[in-house]
């Protein structure tokens, strides 16, 4: 499956693939969509990326060991549910605030948050076994 045809479209595929799961991961507030499945989109992306170049390259575009990135997921989203507790209000409650930024008001919420530390723990959970059996076949 790794011909030059699959090996010149996955980088596109791959970029275009991030960007549709971030799109996904912000409008699942209030849509279908979140960070569960936008972070299945990016780890499949990866996934792509790694049958046509390799894990290794992989690896290098990352930056971090996906286990990391999960781990940052999971702080992110602990955090979002223990900003709620030390609110005084029930714990994984949803809170925002809404920032000025050049003028314009941007809403942040501790749901963002939490949705994208569950995008980060699924997009480093599978990522890391999508690159292990990719490794395994490789051998």
């Amino acid at each position: 499956m790794n011909t030059p045809i699959f090996r010149t479209v996955a980088p596109f595929l791959t970029a275009l693939m991030l960007l549709f799961s971030v799109f996904v991961l912000l409008r699942g507030h209030n849509e279908p969509g979140g960070g569960f499945i936008g972070g299945l989109i990016a780890a499949s992306a990866f996934a792509i990326y790694a049958i046509a170049h390799g894990v290794t390259a992989v690896r290098c575009i990352l930056f971090f060991h996906p286990l990391t990135i999960a781990g940052f997921g999971l702080l992110a989203a602990t955090v979002a549910g223990l900003l709620s507790a030390m609110s005084g209000v029930p714990f994984m409650t949803g809170l925002g605030i809404y920032p000025h930024l050049f003028g314009v008001e941007v809403p942040l919420s501790s749901v963002l948050l939490f949705d994208t530390g569950v995008y980060l723990v699924v997009l480093g959970a599978i990522t890391s076994i999508a690159l292990a059996l990719e490794e395994q076949e490789a051998e």
